[in-house]
């Protein structure tokens, strides 16, 4: 695979790469790394999908490829996730993510996971921490982490660490690459800030669009009926797919067509496969897109309906998250260990 090739995989399907003039310098690299960070929280769900099928593109590219749990996160922010679970939780999304890049065609085994716990309390790491906070203003910290850490008019420490943690943790990790979904783009913009202060190289950042929910808007961890879990079956991705927000042409805020655009037709593509949609002859026949530019086109000029759209987009993401979802059904003990009360 030539450096062009290399630098397609890694730049399609995201939302920004800052910046792509420093991409070829990493490419050239002999052994480029990049990271992602998991803050072990709510069960996971598609959102995290589109992310994990990214990966398969950086293992594909010949990048080492490093999956943070940040457990310790986890706690900080507002304690979304209580000391006593974090384990439970680390270990639910090691599996979820082994059972994701599997079905996106790429082995596990090219997963290097890491716990933060196991590097953030360290000696070096907490020095470290504490000399960047000597540096940071709590509204810079504030700022970068907006759109992540939940906020407040008196916010906790907990969650001001948290955001210089994160910008840390690309140093710890020594990732040419950080790699996230575009809400983490204050922080890892403070990082390519300070890290050079503290003697480390400015980390090249690659971000992944947030998907709309289904409801419309931004997907919502506690919404529902606005995103599709792992462990939904076939009659429920079907039903809340029928019920998604999905007007007629338009394309913004509209989850159905994000999901096949950011999950579904990368996975096709991979397979070599095409979009097929099945329809009574009555209404046209049956379609065949091969790239998702032809859907979205046919959909904006009213060839395409949307109730044609959710059927098929239901068939297929229901065939992509049932393997995960069987894994993580398989295995109850962790689900009840990771979310007591939604799994008494």
């Amino acid at each position: 695979m030539d450096t062009a090739e290399r630098r397609a995989l890694i730049t399609r399907y995201t939302e920004e790469v800052v910046t792509e003039e420093e991409l070829d310098d990493v490419l050239s690299r002999e052994e480029p790394s990049v990271y992602i960070g998991y803050a072990p929280t709510g069960e996971m769900h598609i959102g995290h999908y589109t992310t994990i099928r990214k990966l398969a593109d950086f293992i594909r590219a010949g990048f080492d490829v490093t999956v943070l749990i940040a457990d310790l996160h986890a706690h900080l922010d507002d304690e979304k996730s209580p000391f006593d679970l974090l384990d439970a939780r680390s270990e639910y999304y090691q599996t979820a993510i082994e059972a994701m890049i599997e079905t996106a065609g790429a082995s596990p085994d090219r997963l290097t996971f890491v716990r933060g716990s196991e590097f953030e309390l360290d000696r070096e790491y907490s020095l470290e921490l504490l000399q960047m906070a000597t540096d940071t203003t709590i509204s810079r910290a504030q700022r970068a982490g907006s759109e992540v850490v939940r906020q407040s008019d008196n916010p906790k420490l907990g969650g001001l660490l948290y955001t210089l943690m994160q910008s840390l943790d690309v140093a710890a990790l020594e990732a040419d690459i950080a790699y996230g979904g575009i809400d983490q783009r204050g922080i890892y913009m403070l990082s390519r800030e300070i890290l050079p202060d503290r003697g480390y190289e400015k980390p090249l950042c690659v971000f992944a669009p947030l998907l709309s929910g289904l409801t419309g808007g931004k997907m919502s961890a506690s919404e529902a009926a606005s995103k599709v879990n792992l462990t939904d079956d076939a009659d429920e991705i079907t039903n809340k797919l029928n019920k998604a927000y999905c007007p007629q042409g338009e394309v913004e805020d509209n989850g159905v067509l994000e999901y096949v655009r950011f999950l579904v037709f990368p996975m096709l593509e991979a397979r070599d496969e095409s979009f097929d949609i099945e329809r009574p002859e009555k209404f046209g026949g049956d379609l065949t897109y091969e790239s998702y530019t032809e859907l979205e086109a046919d959909f904006v000029n009213e060839e395409l309906h949307p109730q044609d759209l959710k059927n098929a987009a239901a068939t297929y993401i229901a065939d992509i998250v049932a393997p995960v979802g069987e894994r993580l059904l398989g295995e109850s003990d962790l689900l009840k260990a990771a979310y007591p009360d939604a799994y008494e």
